[in-house]
């Protein structure tokens, strides 16, 4: 079993789910279920996924989860899109995040390629 909170990964992954949620304050109350609701589950689901992947037996199950993290931030960057586009956050907010977030994206990714060259027959 690894430990999650040793990770730099998991931890950047909580400060920008902390972020997303500060940038989410703003967004109109008619996006409570669209895409607040997504945005805030998707920054959760990264960090979420990187711990649970931790507790995994396998080197194969923990490279899933980091894949799901992955996934997951894919996903957020899109939504962030969308809104930057609709005008609920400004330009100045989205590069902000989105540095943060493509450099998370990929740590996530070294970290899998690392992961999965390691794998030996029995992983």
């Amino acid at each position: 079993m690894r430990n999650f909170r040793e990770l730099d990964i998991w931890s950047l992954g909580v400060v920008l789910a902390k972020d997303v949620y500060n940038l989410l304050k703003s967004f109109p109350i008619t996006e409570k279920f669209g895409l607040v609701s997504q945005m805030s589950r998707c920054a959760v689901s990264i960090s979420s996924n990187i711990a649970e992947g931790c507790s995994r037996d396998s080197q194969k199950d923990f490279s899933r989860f980091l894949q799901i993290a992955l996934g997951s931030s894919f996903e957020l960057e899109t939504q962030l899109e969308i809104s930057r586009q609709l005008n609920f956050i400004n330009e100045t907010d989205f590069t902000e995040i989105l540095d943060k977030l493509n450099s998370l994206q990929r740590r996530i990714q070294a970290l899998k390629s690392y992961v999965n060259k390691n794998l030996g027959p029995n992983t």
